[in-house]
């Protein structure tokens, strides 16, 4: 119960506080998402939900990824894409459908996650669809 608490105060914190967007966090989806944590000292400081296809896209998906503010710049965030890209990779999944903040391009695309030019607003926040695709 105290990491269910810590990941939804978290993701509160970052995408509806420190971004002021309004909107609805807890959709139904996490029950259906395999959670991947990061940690330190006890606490959830980065967190990303996995999704198998046919679940929140078509294809396998990756989304809510966020790093607490007290501990940015430790790649942390690299790490939790990471072990949620390696996690679907494991799976057998090819492909891997992702809805990104737009200023988030270059973390993304260094993964390599390669936008498909489609760009809209996601709660007032320029986004934009990014895949990644592994070799078969």
């Amino acid at each position: 119960m105290n990491q269910l608490y810590q990941l939804l105060r978290l993701r509160s914190q970052v995408f509806v506080v420190e971004q002021d967007c309004v909107y609805q966090d807890i959709d139904n989806y996490d029950q259906q998402a395999l959670h991947v944590l990061g940690f330190k000292n006890n606490l959830i400081v980065a967190y990303a939900r996995v999704f198998d296809p046919e679940t929140y896209t078509t294809d396998a998906s990756i989304g809510r990824v966020v790093v607490h503010p007290d501990y940015r710049k430790q790649n942390l965030g690299i790490h939790v894409m990471q072990e949620s890209i390696d996690t679907l990779n494991a799976k057998g999944h090819q492909r891997i459908t992702i809805s990104a903040q737009c200023y988030l391009d270059k973390f993304y695309t260094d993964l390599g996650f390669v936008s498909t030019g489609n760009k809209y607003l996601e709660d007032g926040i320029p986004h934009q669809e990014m895949i990644l695709e592994f070799d078969a």
